[in-house]
């Protein structure tokens, strides 16, 4: 495990970090609080792929893609319940970066089950920073 403390400015070397680790297919859990910075995560990682898109929570439409290979999710308001009975599950074998807000331990199990490659970020908010914990899963 790796941890960083940064603000929302100050994010360049978590992102590279999480790249060497992701490549370019992989699963990220982002994990904490409400506000904790889990969608400006997402939003800097886009951005540091040069893709030009307005990144935001999906949290209502659960799913939003960027580019052709980064999938955000969020299933906040759905749980993982609705995540399956929507057949997301199945879309996490497609080729690219799968970001997922608020995924829970049942969650991971399932991941780890299929034997698909993931990452958890939990986010802590320290202050005016964050306390990103990266680790493999």
């Amino acid at each position: 495990m790796r941890e960083f403390i940064k603000n929302e400015n100050e994010l360049e070397e978590v992102i590279e970090y999480l790249k060497e680790l992701v490549g370019e297919s992989s699963i990220v859990l982002l994990r904490g609080d409400l506000a904790s910075g889990k969608t400006t995560l997402v939003k800097e990682y886009v951005k540091s792929l040069g893709i030009k898109s307005d990144v935001t929570s999906p949290t209502f439409s659960i799913l939003q893609n960027y580019g052709d290979k980064i999938f955000h999710y969020d299933i906040y308001n759905k749980g993982v319940t609705d995540f399956l009975a929507l057949g997301l599950l199945e879309n996490l074998g497609i080729e690219g970066v799968h970001f997922i807000e608020w995924a829970d331990d049942k969650l991971e199990r399932m991941i780890k089950d299929f034997m698909l490659q993931y990452v958890i970020i939990e986010i802590e908010v320290i202050d005016d920073k964050r306390k990103y914990s990266v680790k493999e899963g």
